[in-house]
């Protein structure tokens, strides 16, 4: 291996005796030239220990092999998941993901896709704040940006949309718990950060409806993304103030759920399917450490993977095309039901 530093494609080319224009083609695509040429190229690449500048290279191309992934909270294990699969399934289909954090903020949205124009991205997943986005600014930039929505839907908005069936979730919860002891309330927070829970508590609201129950939907207070630390909170209010109509408590995710557990260990409440046990829990998503809760809890379960596969092959499909034909294709996974010991 050679000791000197190559700083650039010109140097590259120059002391591996290959053309630049020669060098350029192969890195922008190493098929377009001969079999004998690559090999020298790549012989070279392993002598003098190169790796080329991929952004620099990107913005001389009409049609980059950048992929703009953006996700409202990178800390919430659903997203980290999501984009964890997405960004494998990128790689693997030679595109370079590129990952951003909105951090739940409208402001730092608009800038990332500001941001992402520079990086000429041959496509974007975006997973959008839903109500706090800036939807003018998101459909700005779907009509310059094949774009994919997934886990949250703006009408009309992006290429097509891609996410799970919220109706599924709630609809297997609620008919599971109403068939094996009291019919849940339903407890969400007072103002959700994801339009997701809107869904869930109108598919709450419907199927309990449909099965002739009584409904309770219970609102607690909090904003933000801290859901385990605002379902604590609130169960603690639930719990002293004995505001509970049932003994069974239906969450509207599982973080929230998680922070629940948490307030009814603290006030010695047992939760479980036991009959000793004095109130039951479930939920919706299977947050990766909802399996490892005391007790572990039951919910309804995202497809992962076929979301997040779905959405990438929907959005190589909008590049391959430049973008739809003028449908705008929403595809929804359905849930699947995980029954644990907190119910």
């Amino acid at each position: 291996m050679s000791n000197t530093k190559i700083r650039n494609m010109e140097e590259f080319a120059a002391v591996s005796g290959i053309s630049r224009p020669t060098v350029s083609k192969y890195f922008h695509n190493p098929q377009s030239v001969r079999a004998t040429t690559r090999k020298r190229i790549e012989e070279a690449l392993e002598h003098h220990d190169y790796r080329p500048n991929i952004y620099a290279i990107n913005q001389n191309r009409r049609l980059t092999k950048n992929i703009g992934i953006v996700v409202p909270y990178l800390a919430d294990p659903f997203f980290s998941e999501i984009s964890r699969v997405i960004e494998r399934r990128c790689i693997e289909a030679g595109y370079a993901p590129n990952l951003f954090n909105s951090h739940g903020e409208a402001s730092q949205e608009n800038d990332i896709l500001d941001g992402l124009r520079s990086l000429k991205p041959a496509g974007v997943l975006l997973a959008p704040l839903g109500r706090l986005s800036d939807t003018s600014m998101i459909e700005k930039f779907c009509r310059d940006v094949p774009t994919v929505l997934f886990d949250s839907n703006l009408d009309g908005i992006g290429d097509a949309f891609v996410g799970s069936d919220n109706y599924s979730f709630v609809s297997q919860t609620v008919e599971y718990l109403s068939r094996t002891g009291e019919p849940p309330c339903f407890l969400e927070m007072r103002t959700p950060a994801n339009p997701n829970a809107n869904k869930r508590r109108r598919a709450y609201l419907q199927m309990m409806e449909r099965l002739g129950l009584e409904t309770q939907v219970i609102k607690i207070d909090g904003e933000g993304w801290a859901f385990e630390e605002i379902g604590r909170n609130g169960g603690f209010k639930l719990l002293d103030e004995k505001i509970l109509k049932t003994d069974t408590v239906l969450c509207s995710n599982d973080r929230l759920a998680i922070g629940f557990l948490s307030a009814c260990y603290d006030r010695g409440v047992r939760v479980g399917r036991d009959a000793s046990c004095d109130l039951r829990v479930a939920s919706h998503d299977d947050h990766p450490l909802s399996r490892f809760a005391c007790p572990s809890l039951t919910t309804a379960a995202h497809d992962y993977a076929s979301v997040s596969e779905h959405a990438v092959e929907t959005l190589f499909q909008c590049i391959e095309n430049g973008g739809n034909s003028g449908a705008r294709p929403e595809t929804l996974f359905p849930a699947r039901l995980i029954i644990r010991d907190s119910a």
